[in-house]
Formats: structure tokens, C-alpha cells, sequence
């Protein structure tokens, strides 16, 4: 079914001036209610291959620069705050086993988890306090948001690479090598893990 040219344009003017991606059903409700589902899968189709391309993350469309010419953009910065290595394994670890208590992220890692960590990635946006746990003292747990599938370029969590991809692209080194605990592939915690101490935060 083709659909009117004048609903295209509407959705494409509608996400080229979003400030954040959109849902289908937020673009629907800008617009009056209309059906935009093809619209976008039709728009998606004319950006491939294109210098910026329409793309889905976690349920929400926005445009964004062709992966192989993004570094004709990038430009080089101060990082504001730099991830500490417990806070880049407390995010893996929300986001292979979510949602998940921070005594869960705890027990994975080996080691206490400062508040400030999840603060952290609270203030980064990329993950959420998705409830409480029904258990005795009713632990929040944690999730990630679309704004860390959108970061991290993925479709949905199934994206995440599996242990063979991670291998393949030397992520699992003795420095990363808390990954292959995070996604099952080993029973024995790396050098740093496991002993007992509680983790610090970079600033």
C-alpha cells in the first residue's frame, strides 16, 4: 500500500526537528493521529546508504550519520567524566541480566558497589530504576533505556554481542576480561575481583 506523499514529508520534517528520537506513537500523536508506520519503514528505505540514515532503536526512530562516515564528524573532546571500570561493569551487567538489584550487580562482580557508581550511569541516562524486587526489602532494581541502545548504536538488547564477538574484537583482555563473567563464559573472577573490596569512582 503506498503511502501519500505529503504523510512522508510530515514524519520526515517531524524527526529531522525532534531534539530526542520519537515512537512511532509519539509521531502518530504529533500528527494528528495518523497511521506512520509505513511512512517510516518507507522513509528508512530512501536513507539506506545514504550519508544519514533513518534507523529503530529500542522502539524509538531518530537520524543519525552513516557508521562508516562518522569520523568525518567526530570531533575530539575532554571527556566530562570517564567511565570508572566498576561502573563499566556494573552497565554490562544491567544490561545482560536486567533488571537487577544492586546486591544481584553485587554478587556477580565479587565486590561491594558504591552508590555513586549507579548514580553514575543514572545521570548518563543509560539506565533506569525500573522498580523493586517482591522479595523481604523490596531492593530497587535497575534497567537500561533506550538512550543506552541508541548510544551504543543496538536495535534492541538482543544486539548484544555474544562471547565469540567479544572475543573477536579484543574486548576480552586481562584489562576487560570481567565481561566473560558478565555473559556466562567463565566461573573464575579476574585479577581485581572477588577479593572483598569495595570498588571507587573516577571522576
Amino acid at each position: 500500500m503506498s503511502v501519500p506523499d505529503d504523510l512522508v514529508r510530515a514524519v520526515e520534517a517531524t524527526l529531522f526537528a525532534a531534539e530526542a528520537p520519537m515512537s512511532a506513537e509519539d509521531i502518530s500523536r504529533h500528527l494528528g493521529g495518523a497511521r506512520v508506520r509505513g511512512a517510516l519503514e518507507e522513509l528508512a528505505t530512501h536513507y539506506t546508504g545514504r550519508g544519514v540514515q533513518l534507523v529503530e532503536r529500542g522502539g524509538r526512530w531518530h537520524f543519525q550519520t552513516a557508521a562508516d562516515l562518522a569520523h568525518l564528524l567526530r570531533r575530539e573532546k575532554d571527556e566530562v567524566r570517564r567511565l570508572s571500570r566498576a561502573a563499566t561493569e556494573a552497565l554490562a551487567i544491567v544490561a545482560y541480566h536486567e533488571p537487577v538489584s544492586r546486591a544481584e550487580i553485587e554478587a556477580i562482580r565479587g565486590v561491594q558497589t558504591a552508590k555513586g557508581t549507579l548514580d553514575v550511569l543514572l545521570e548518563a541516562g543509560w539506565i533506569r530504576i525500573a522498580g523493586r524486587r517482591e522479595v523481604p526489602g523490596r531492593p530497587t532494581i535497575y534497567a537500561t533505556t533506550p538512550d543506552f541502545l541508541t548510544h551504543f548504536g543496538l536495535a534492541s538488547r538482543s544486539d548484544l554481542p555474544g562471547m565469540a564477538e567479544l572475543r573477536a574484537a579484543g574486548l576480552l583482555d586481562p584489562v576487560d576480561e570481567a565481561f566473560a563473567i558478565l555473559t556466562g563464559g567463565s566461573d573464575e573472577p579476574p585479577d581485581g575481583l572477588g577479593e572483598g573490596a569495595e570498588d571507587s569512582i573516577e571522576g
